[in-house]
């Protein structure tokens, strides 16, 4: 189909595309694309096809790799066409510009030079995998990739055990079983989590279960294609009476009996009133 060319304003327009399916794009991406004067790409024979699919000429129109390796070296051209009058659109390989994607530091650049910076918005692994996972999405934090060695995976991880919020990862698929393993060891077995693959693809899939459960899913069936991970939040349960003591005794050794009391109220969960009653005993009976 023959779309208008429409007249843009000079600026930069990040453009959200599919994730997988091809027609998970949105009118306007498709009309920006044909429009701009200047076409940017994580990676530009994905964005070449893109348009040849949705019959989008390239006509004269300048289409520019840009990426995490030539950044530096392509972002002042790219800033130098807008400086020009001209209207850039960037594209990201698949999903939301600037979730775990090189756009940033253009968009940073773009923004402290006074530029006009708009969002032609669309698909998104991270709010796909969200919804599919069938865990809380009131709260959720988007943490990218793990490190890759092991140790700094696990203090990664360590960090965000008591986040309460679910958590959303990226991950490849031949470190999917190692990931798992450390989520283990941890933020523990029994968190509920999902796993999706291929998302809006043909084999699309969510894995559900805790974290000890679709672990073992990997074993049994292990995992090809793009991967998001979706972690639900700490599972709370009840603390003992010599738990909460443990926890005041130490704080305790650096604090007054009302700040130790507050601050295990705040940490644990538990009321003040409770804390502070522990904490006075505590005091009594040394």
């Amino acid at each position: 189909m023959n779309r208008e060319i429409k007249p843009m304003s000079a600026g930069l327009y990040f453009v959200a595309t599919p994730i997988g399916t091809a027609d998970d794009i949105t009118l306007r991406a498709l009309d920006t694309l044909n429009s701009v004067d200047v076409i940017a790409a994580e990676d530009t024979r994905n964005t070449r096809r893109l348009m040849d699919i949705h019959g989008i000429a390239l006509r004269d129109r300048p289409l520019i790799a840009y990426h995490d390796h030539n950044g530096p070296k392509v972002r002042p051209r790219l800033l130098g066409f807008i400086a020009q009058g001209k209207s850039v659109a960037y594209a990201s390989d698949a999903g939301t510009p600037l979730v775990a994607d090189p756009g940033y530091v253009l968009a940073r650049d773009a923004i402290a030079a006074g530029y006009p910076v708009t969002s032609v918005p669309g698909a998104s692994a991270v709010l796909s995998a969200l919804t599919l996972s069938g865990l809380p999405t009131d709260r959720f934090m988007f943490v990218g990739f793990a490190p890759n060695a092991k140790g700094a995976r696990r203090s990664f991880l360590r960090e965000l055990r008591d986040i309460p919020a679910t958590l959303v990862f990226f991950e490849s698929p031949k470190r999917v079983q190692a990931f798992l393993t450390d989520c283990v060891q941890e933020l523990g077995e029994d968190r509920p989590m999902a796993l999706c693959r291929e998302l809006t693809k043909r084999f699309e899939e969510a894995r559900r279960g805790t974290i000890g459960q679709v672990l073992q899913t990997t074993c049994d069936r292990p995992v090809k294609g793009e991967v998001v991970l979706v972690v639900g939040g700490p599972v709370k349960r009840e603390l003992s009476e010599d738990e909460i003591r443990e926890h005041l005794m130490q704080a305790m050794e650096t604090l007054s009996v009302k700040d130790a009391a507050a601050q295990i109220s705040t940490q644990l969960g538990v009321p003040r009133r409770t804390a502070y009653q522990l904490a006075l005993k505590i005091e009594s009976d040394e």
